[in-house]
């Protein structure tokens, strides 16, 4: 459960994610688009979601009156979306719970915002798509009602360019050229393909959209081969002669011609979001036509669902993918990824409930459920799980559109013919946010427990060695095996004749293979360690081997610490301390004898009053605690103490490592640990840019209150990158971000120079949890407050040179060396990268099984003008340098430390930790 004790128990990575896929939309100012019905709100983080949030009930918004069935809402305009925010200040994230749900009987469905001019729908079949304010219909002019799409998506109105334009090139040369491919393809076009944007007008004008689209259909059924149209704006790769055309069409009601005039806008340049978004209309539209099915934002394989009946569960294989203009091509990026389908219910979570603690059931019910994501399989839509009112029940009665009232069970009964059992359960709510009610969604909807799955894995199953190798055995997929899935997935494309038809609609064209591209190998890492010994990582950046017997670069003075274990585990707690000092020794460190501090109970009140004890009598420089096991209320309560209350260091270890078969391991790795937490530093990477202080951020929501986040910053303090300030504070919106952030960093600036009596020439900063759709804020706020900050502090913006790179893990692009991983420092600069964009992608862990997952950079904001090459190396660098670890990291070490004091703040301490800590690195 606790990140400190990873590094003490064998080492199984088990990566169960689902990645979001990639949502287009673009929006126009003189678009009128009709309101269609609200949807489900999803908050899922897909297979994988984090442990269970406690809180209170809330206090329904609205009463009665806004209560409705689980996928209406009031039709209000559109509204210009605001630049997003970035996840920083969003929803926190979720965890799941239990039985069984219907199987969903048809695909599912989603709303018309656009008529999609290509090949039919086959009866009774209705595809659902993602773009956000453009939906699509095929040519029976069925409109097509929304589907798994989680509110409005605020996103940006076009590409952003981050690009400066006096960068020469973003192509860097150092290292080995290799030839590489990856998980995309391109999509062929003839050399002289255009899109072309319509203004259409009817005469007489109809407000309804729906009757507009029919009628534009039938006028055009000759004349346009494939468009998107929405009821005032067409896309179409076909130009029309002469540049304005008018057609008759007869109105079905009142038998009175319309007049319909299509007026061409212009061309719409590669690239542009109009463009891209066509693109992805049209490859959803093909993926319906393999009969996938729709579940949140990703297409699924339902017929290929693999069973694990041991555990009540099912993975259903799926694909994400996203069509986009990378450097010279438009590419299709496709990834291979599994829905993990619980077979319980939260009908049978609240029955567990009742059975643990039947006095107590309501509120140990909403402790579990509130905060999670659930599935609703009549429909295949996600919601995220606000509150639950034990006050109404299926038999309750809300207001329907028309004003006609019904109860629940009876409206299930109706819709979806389902028959619900249980008449005295309660019901969940799940609340739009403002920016999805001003969207036309719902304020509260009302959801069934008993036709609601639950979604991810508890603690308890994450912590089900069984259950999570019988899951990873599907999910963890070699590059070889993936390879041969992608080429599969493309001939299904290529070969279906629907999709073929499709396609061709548009004169365009799916290639075969995979994307060539050309990357680079840096050379291994020189690693140095003290007495001026160093020596080069192996090919898998791994150098745990030369650290035992190797001296640390500096050695933390200790003069006493204490062990704090049950008198049940002294006599082992003594002899791991042995250990723990021949592994220091071996190092070069002299780690005296602790005193040893013995209680009754395993308790957290036992823990404290220990704790307190030792802090009274000897007034120790660190404490070391054993824990019979990962109970997180002993380890909050611990690091409550030592990192809130008191100021001192604490290095918690399980005591079934204290005689494990690796406690020998295990003892070199704590020892490293304690040397890092009272401000030692174990080895050190040489670093070209002098004078330059390297800032890591990132944000972890508050587990306890879920308004609340907490951002924390760690900056190095010298120019070897060993020693770290680091500060951590609270926000609730973006503003209280922003400025955290900048003050922060100044703050960071001003410690440097009081280690090094100057200000550092130079700052780069790595900011992780940044999706692209926050790219325009992030520069907008957080970028411009920090210029702001560094001009106030040195006295003007060029004083001070500023770097600010957005790190990105959650992607879906995968890199491949033949049918093999490219080893770590693998750098690719070109082809699948962005050309509105200064970015790169590395390589830079070595993984023994499955594929290997890429990090992506950005260069949002550069002022320091070195080139791509510097930036490339020293990234790569920056991923040797996380102590807790003798081999390199996904991230620069300290963006990775950012996230561990986020993580320790959010889900343990929930509070600020004590100053007097902030220049050690006490939350390894």
């Amino acid at each position: 459960m606790f990140k400190e004790l990873c590094i003490l128990m064998p080492c199984y990575h088990w990566v169960l994610v689902q990645i979001k896929g990639h949502v287009l939309a673009s929006y126009h100012n003189k678009l009128k688009m009709d309101q269609g019905r609200g949807r489900a709100r999803g908050r899922a983080r897909g297979g994988g979601d984090v442990g269970p949030r406690p809180g209170s009930a809330q206090v329904p918004r609205g009463g009665p009156a806004s209560r409705g069935p689980p996928s209406r809402g009031p039709p209000p305009g559109m509204q210009r979306p605001p630049v997003q925010q970035p996840p920083a200040w969003g929803p926190p994230r979720t965890q799941m719970a239990q039985a069984r749900a219907p199987a969903p009987q048809q695909v599912p469905t989603s709303s018309g915002r656009a008529t999609y001019r290509g090949t039919g729908d086959s009866p009774g079949t209705q595809v659902a798509y993602s773009e956000a304010g453009v939906d699509v219909s095929g040519d029976n002019g069925n409109a097509l009602r929304r589907g798994t799409v989680r509110g409005r998506r605020q996103l940006h109105e076009g590409v952003i360019r981050t690009r400066p334009d006096s960068l020469p090139t973003k192509q860097g040369s150092y290292g080995n050229s290799v030839r590489l491919s990856s998980n995309y393809f391109k999509l062929l076009q003839k050399p002289d393909w255009s899109l072309y944007q319509y203004r259409v007008d009817f005469s007489p004008e109809d407000d309804r959209t729906n009757v507009k689209k029919g009628q534009f259909r039938r006028a055009t059924k000759d004349l346009l081969p494939g468009y998107v149209f929405d009821g005032t704006v067409m896309y179409t790769s076909t130009k029309l002669n002469p540049d304005t055309v008018e057609v008759f069409v007869q109105d079905e009601q009142t038998n009175e011609n319309v007049r319909i005039t299509i007026r061409l806008v212009g061309d719409i340049a590669t690239g542009d979001y109009q463009y891209l978004q066509l693109f992805n209309i049209i490859m959803r539209k093909c993926l319906g036509h393999l009969k996938l099915q729709l579940v949140g934002r990703n297409f699924f394989d339902a017929v290929a669902k693999i069973p694990v009946p041991e555990h009540k569960m099912e993975l259903w294989p799926g694909y994400v993918t996203s069509i986009r203009q990378h450097e010279k091509d438009i590419l299709m990026c496709i990834e291979i990824t599994h829905k993990i389908m619980r077979q319980d219910t939260v009908l049978q979570l609240l029955n567990t409930c009742a059975q643990e603690d039947r006095g107590n059931y309501k509120r140990l019910f909403q402790s579990r459920i509130i905060g999670s994501v659930i599935l609703t399989e009549y429909n295949n839509r996600t919601y995220h799980v606000d509150d639950v009112d034990f006050q109404s029940t299926p038999g309750s009665s809300f207001s329907k559109k028309d004003g006609t009232s019904i109860t629940y069970a009876q409206y299930f009964k109706d819709r979806y013919n389902l028959r619900i059992t249980v008449m005295d359960q309660p019901m969940l709510i799940s609340r739009a946010k403002a920016r999805e009610i001003r969207a036309g969604m719902a304020e509260t909807i009302y959801l069934v427990p008993e036709l609601c799955r639950m979604t991810g894995l508890t603690d308890a199953q994450r912590a089900n060695f069984q259950l999570m190798r019988a899951l990873a055995e599907h999910t963890r997929v070699g590059p070889s095996q993936r390879i041969t899935h992608l080429m599969k997935f493309s001939d299904r494309l290529r070969q279906k004749p629907e999709i073929v038809n499709e396609l061709k609609q548009f004169d365009l064209e799916l290639a075969r293979n995979l994307v060539e591209l050309p990357g680079r190998i840096l050379p291994p890492e020189r690693i140095k360690c003290g007495d001026n010994i160093e020596y080069v990582a192996n090919q898998e950046a791994d150098w745990t081997r030369e650290l035992r017997s190797n001296p640390m670069v500096s050695s933390a003075p200790l003069e006493m610490w204490v062990v704090v274990c049950n008198n049940r585990l002294t006599d082992k707690a003594k002899s791991f301390v042995q250990l723990l000092i021949k592994a220091a020794r071996g190092m070069r460190w002299n780690l005296p004898m602790p005193k040893l501090h013995s209680i009754s109970a395993d308790s957290p009140s036992a823990y404290l009053e220990g704790l307190e004890a030792c802090i009274s009598n000897y007034n120790p420089q660190l404490i070391f605690c054993v824990a019979q096991n990962n109970k997180a209320d002993r380890y909050s309560a611990i690091k409550k103490k030592c990192c809130v209350d008191r100021a001192i260091p604490t290095q918690v270890i399980l005591a079934k490592n204290l005689d494990s078969k690796g406690a020998m391991s295990i003892a070199t790795k704590v020892a490293i640990q304690l040397n890092c937490k009272l401000g030692g530093a174990p080895w050190s990477i040489p670093v070209p840019i002098r004078n330059t202080m390297v800032v890591g951020f990132d944000v972890c929501h508050d587990t306890s209150h879920k308004e609340r986040s907490y951002g924390a910053m760690v900056a190095s303090l010298n120019t070897m990158c060993t020693s770290y300030f680091s500060t951590v504070t609270a926000h609730t919106n973006g503003e209280e971000l922003c400025n955290n952030f900048g003050l922060g960093i100044a703050t960071a600036c001003r410690k440097w120079e009081s280690r090094n009596n100057e200000l550092p020439s130079k700052i780069i900063v790595y900011r992780d949890g940044v999706g692209d759709g926050q790219l325009q804020y992030v520069y907008e706020h957080e970028v411009q407050n920090i210029v702001g900050k560094l001009a106030e502090l040195y006295g003007g913006e060029d004083k001070v040179k500023l770097c600010f790179i957005v790190v990105s893990k959650r992607i879906n692009t995968r890199i491949f060396n033949g049918s093999n991983n490219p080893p770590p420092g693998t750098v690719v600069d070109d082809v699948i990268t962005l050309p509105e964009r200064y970015d790169f992608f590395v390589v830079s862990q070595c993984v023994r099984q499955g594929t290997v997952s890429p990090t992506s950079y950005n260069v949002l904001y550069d002022k320091m003008g070195i080139d791509a090459d510097k930036i490339q190396r020293l990234t790569y660098k920056l991923t040797h340098m996380y102590f807790n670890w003798s081999g390199t990291v996904r991230v620069p070490a300290p963006c990775q430390y950012a996230h561990k004091l986020a993580f320790l703040v959010a889900q343990f301490l929930h509070r600020n930790p004590n100053p007097q800590l902030d220049e050690l690195l006490y939350f390894l």
